[in-house]
């Protein structure tokens, strides 16, 4: 598994990348699919991340408001969108 502290703390300046909110609750939700290398007790690596807000967080992982499919999605297109958040705002760099 990949860890990284920097790289979860640069995520929580963001805002949420599902609704925009930047309330100070944006963490970084890692991915709950077996294939990200989420397990029992275990956690998907950081580069598997999406930055969102408490409210969006929970709904993600305890919601009974979406479907399976609806959570993945959100979760793929925040993904997608924090990844490029970190680059296009020069918070990551690859030299």
């Amino acid at each position: 598994m990949y860890r990284n502290k920097k790289l979860l703390e640069v995520v929580r300046q963001s805002p949420c990348q599902h609704c925009g909110r930047q309330d100070g609750t944006v963490v970084a939700a890692h991915s709950n699919l077996l294939r990200d290398g989420k397990g029992r007790g275990i956690k998907a690596s950081d580069y598997r991340i999406a930055a969102l807000c408490f409210l969006c967080h929970s709904e993600l992982d305890q919601g009974n408001k979406m479907s399976r499919e609806e959570r993945k999605e959100l979760w793929e297109d925040a993904h997608r969108a924090t990844i490029g958040w970190l680059f296009e705002d020069g918070h990551l760099t690859v030299s």
